[in-house]
């Protein structure tokens, strides 16, 4: 948390044990000499024997609710595209908005959890270096 790349880190417990954990972390999206800041949701993991039973899906709600209520406005991601988008997570490319790595477009999303939060905005995203080489 000292480093500076943690916005919010949120962990469910059942009976007492850690069954899934989830990281915000700050995000740069530059646009030329422009820049603007936002939010990347991951990683997010849940214990094998936990999953599939909603545990993920109430951090990622937690979550977002929690960085919308402290004004933050976007959140990306790089996830599996059949999961995401049921919490309104949509590719990013059409926006004008793509990671620094080379991916495939459905696989980097973004949340706005303000209306309109992207209007005007491009540009590529960059993750805290602390995140370079996972």
């Amino acid at each position: 948390r000292a480093s500076g790349a943690v916005i919010l880190s949120l962990v469910a417990v059942l009976d007492g044990q850690i069954v899934g954990h989830i990281l915000f972390s700050p995000v740069t999206v530059r646009d030329g000499d422009q820049q603007w800041t936002a939010v990347g949701l991951g990683p997010m993991a849940v214990l094998p024997a936990f999953q599939n039973q909603g545990v993920g899906s109430a951090l990622i709600r937690h979550a977002l609710d929690h960085l919308q209520k402290a004004g933050l406005e976007v959140v990306f991601v790089l996830g599996h595209p059949q999961y995401y988008p049921r919490f309104g997570f949509k590719p990013s490319k059409p926006y004008g908005i793509e990671w620094e790595v080379n991916v495939p477009e459905d696989v980097f999303m973004v949340l706005e959890l303000r209306e309109n939060a992207l209007a005007g905005k491009r540009g590529i995203v960059q993750y805290h270096p602390l995140f370079n080489g996972v």
